[in-house]
């Protein structure tokens, strides 16, 4: 019996497999725990329409993510920081503190975990950082850490 799967099964596959199994192995156990699904014509136009609206919904995060990033191209967050004598800083920029300057002075929603520093910034001046908006696109941001007055 053809199955669609409702749900990731360990020993068959993934939500949206079909996969073939034995028909006891369906009625008892798949189909009573609604693990998966029989199927049929109606089934199938389910799954068929569910793949096709997840491929448009991920069509447009991609492109949005682009537009972000494109966006992020062209901004630039400034950060004071407490140093001494020498240009020596007292402590470091964090990605919290990225995120936080980016949404009050841009206007920016970034996730701080999105943030990718290679090393704490420890130093006066200008640095790209690297946003990871999506799977395949990264943002960069110019972050340009100042003397605080």
């Amino acid at each position: 019996m053809k199955v669609i799967l409702l749900q990731d099964v360990k020993s068959l596959g993934k939500k949206g497999d079909i996969v073939d199994v034995s028909d006891g192995y369906a009625r008892n156990y798949v189909l009573p725990k609604k693990l998966g699904v029989e199927a049929n014509a109606v089934h199938m136009n389910d799954l068929k329409l569910q793949k096709a609206n997840a491929a448009k919904v991920a069509e447009e995060q991609l492109a949005a993510a682009r537009e972000l990033a494109a966006v992020l191209e062209t901004k630039e967050v400034i950060l004071g920081i407490k140093s001494g004598e020498g240009g020596k800083t007292f402590g470091s920029v964090s990605s919290k503190e990225i995120a936080a300057a980016a949404k009050k002075q841009c206007g920016l929603e970034l996730d701080k975990k999105k943030i990718q520093l290679p090393e704490a910034i420890k130093a006066l001046g200008v640095y790209e950082v690297a946003v990871k908006l999506h799977p395949q696109v990264t943002g960069k941001l110019k972050v340009k850490v100042v003397e605080e007055q």
